[in-house]
């Protein structure tokens, strides 16, 4: 079958997973064809590797993955192809100002994930890949989003509402996906990108064709060329089903 499409890359949390964090029978059914009739299946999540594999392995995908929003790009599975740090420096400060609000803040090393109950007095000799703050306080929220941006050389997004999400300046999933398509031998404009959250704004814009989950926040169903059914309701069976698996 000749399709347009030839990547199908895919959010996890609020996209992928319904709320109960499991994928639906009919979307591991359709992501299944998807593979058979030779659509890659690309993972791309602000989750870390060891977070995201165990549904690629369930999916059965042995494609390239992105994680931690495009800090890592992944050849296969246990295969890195890409890593961008954060600069320790600005960890130490984010870590600073998560500390003045009195925020929850959590932070991805390479080895492990660290958080507001579990820090590190180390911060200057780890590989850090993302900082993030959770907080519901609208004020305070905004108040850190101004200082990151005072900060310099930060890729701010969320992955929710009550939260930031911070990978350094120039790395998203559209960096990451657009790596993945070197490796794969194809380009974005053959690429479907869905997604939810302001993290996969980037790549949505960039893609053949973006895709807005029907639970996915205002902003990215304003730039998404398509909105589909909530993450609850196998919005991802339409994307595959209606605008994938069809002679292009």
């Amino acid at each position: 079958m000749n399709y347009k499409y030839r990547l199908l890359a895919l959010d996890m949390d609020g996209t992928l997973l319904q709320d109960d964090h499991e994928v639906s029978e009919e979307t591991v059914k359709w992501i299944k064809e998807a593979v058979r009739q030779g659509i890659h299946v690309c993972l791309s999540t602000g989750r870390p590797f060891a977070e995201a594999y165990p549904y690629a392995k369930q999916l059965e995908l042995t494609t390239p993955m992105v994680t931690v929003n495009g800090g890592e790009v992944w050849r296969a599975p246990y295969e890195l192809y890409r890593r961008a740090l954060l600069d320790s420096k600005l960890v130490e400060q984010m870590h600073a100002l998560a500390i003045e609000t009195g925020s929850w803040f959590w932070a991805y090393s390479v080895d492990r994930l660290y958080n507001s109950e579990n820090w590190t007095d180390d911060i200057a000799n780890q590989e850090w890949l993302k900082f993030g703050y959770t907080t519901k306080d609208h004020e305070v929220r905004h108040r850190i989003l101004m200082r990151l941006q005072d900060m310099g050389g930060l890729e701010i997004t969320n992955s929710s509402p009550i939260n930031l999400e911070i990978n350094p300046q120039g790395v998203n999933k559209a960096t990451g996906i657009g790596q993945v398509c070197e490796l794969l031998g194809i380009s974005m404009s053959q690429v479907v990108a869905v997604g939810d959250s302001l993290n996969d704004l980037a790549v949505i814009q960039e893609a053949g064709l973006g895709v807005a989950m029907g639970n996915a926040q205002q902003t990215v169903k304003d730039e998404a060329d398509l909105v589909v059914s909530s993450n609850n309701e196998d919005g991802i069976v339409e994307v595959i089903r209606d605008h994938i698996l069809i002679e292009g």
